[in-house]
């Protein structure tokens, strides 16, 4: 009876060392799980942020549209989520570039010198930002014609896209406190290239959609960049309907952001043509269509090249 009382105390034994054993393996496991998930969690939240970033810039745009009446309709357009209620990014309000003592001071460019160093300085900014093969620019009777174009390298936007790139974001930014000390007024106009969207129905999201809200967009940066709101006269979308190379609907450069800075006659001849009727416009040189057309087909000459 001894033995056998000893053998059974002999088993217990090994059976408790056994659980001990399975306890300690159990819990190196649920720490590892935990760790795991922690390292989870973080990339989530990552995720999230930048996906909320890129949800608000977009909800802008979308907004704009939206309340300008420009989309509508039955079809295809950007699925854009709500932006959350909170944010874990703090927003300050940022310095403008150029901001100084003199801020009230406004600068009018109406002759073809003045108009030709607003040209200066903006192609600088352009050679600054690495984006000095994306603009083009010329003098017109109007005022200055400023075209932010794509390049087989550099695009403006994301393809098919409203959202701008990074680097043409930026741009458009530095370009906001020059014309946030400008008197004279702009017109935005999208341009798209002839590539058409599958759904080719007449409520459809089209190229017509797309250029109107790239408009909006290049407006919506510039503004967040510094600009006044009254600097804007019209934002309009012209899709593929102007072409600057009309020998290949398809190209890089057709695919562009117009910013056409208004003499102050221009800005109240174009105001007068949607304001109340009978309002006079100032009167124009007859001339000047055919200096403008000849100017705008040499720069058509230089981008197909």
């Amino acid at each position: 009876m001894l033995k056998a009382h000893d053998k059974e105390e002999q088993a217990i034994v090994k059976r408790a060392s056994k659980r001990a054993h399975d306890d300690d393996h159990g819990g190196a496991w649920k720490v590892a799980f935990a760790d795991f998930c922690l390292a989870l969690t973080a990339l989530f939240l990552v995720l999230w942020l930048m996906a909320a970033r890129q949800q608000e810039s977009l909800a802008r745009i979308v907004r704009d549209a939206t309340t300008s009446g420009q989309i509508g309709g039955d079809g295809i357009k950007p699925d854009i989520a709500n932006s959350p209620n909170g944010s874990l990014i703090e927003r300050f309000p940022l310095a403008h570039e150029g901001a100084g003592p003199n801020v009230g001071a406004r600068v009018s460019y109406d002759s073809p010198q003045e108009l030709a160093k607003l040209s200066q300085a903006l192609t600088q900014m352009s050679q600054e930002a690495g984006l000095a093969a994306n603009l083009s620019a010329v003098v017109t009777p109007f005022g200055l014609r400023v075209m932010l174009h794509d390049t087989d390298r550099q695009g403006m936007f994301m393809r098919g896209s409203p959202l701008p790139t990074p680097r043409f974001a930026r741009l458009l930014r530095k370009m906001a406190p020059l014309f946030e000390h400008m008197e004279n007024q702009m017109l935005i106009v999208g341009h798209t290239d002839s590539v058409q969207y599958a759904d080719a129905g007449h409520g459809a999201y089209s190229n017509w959609t797309l250029s109107t809200n790239r408009g909006l967009a290049a407006r919506s940066e510039l503004l967040d960049g510094g600009m006044r709101k009254e600097s804007v006269l019209q934002v309009v979308g012209m899709a593929d309907r102007a072409p600057l190379d009309a020998a290949n609907t398809k190209a890089d450069a057709n695919r562009r952001i117009e910013l056409l800075i208004l003499t102050r006659a221009q800005a109240a001849t174009v105001a007068a043509m949607f304001g109340a009727p009978g309002a006079k416009a100032p009167q124009r040189d007859a001339r000047a269509d055919e200096r403008d057309a000849a100017e705008i087909e040499t720069l058509r000459r230089q981008l197909a090249k």
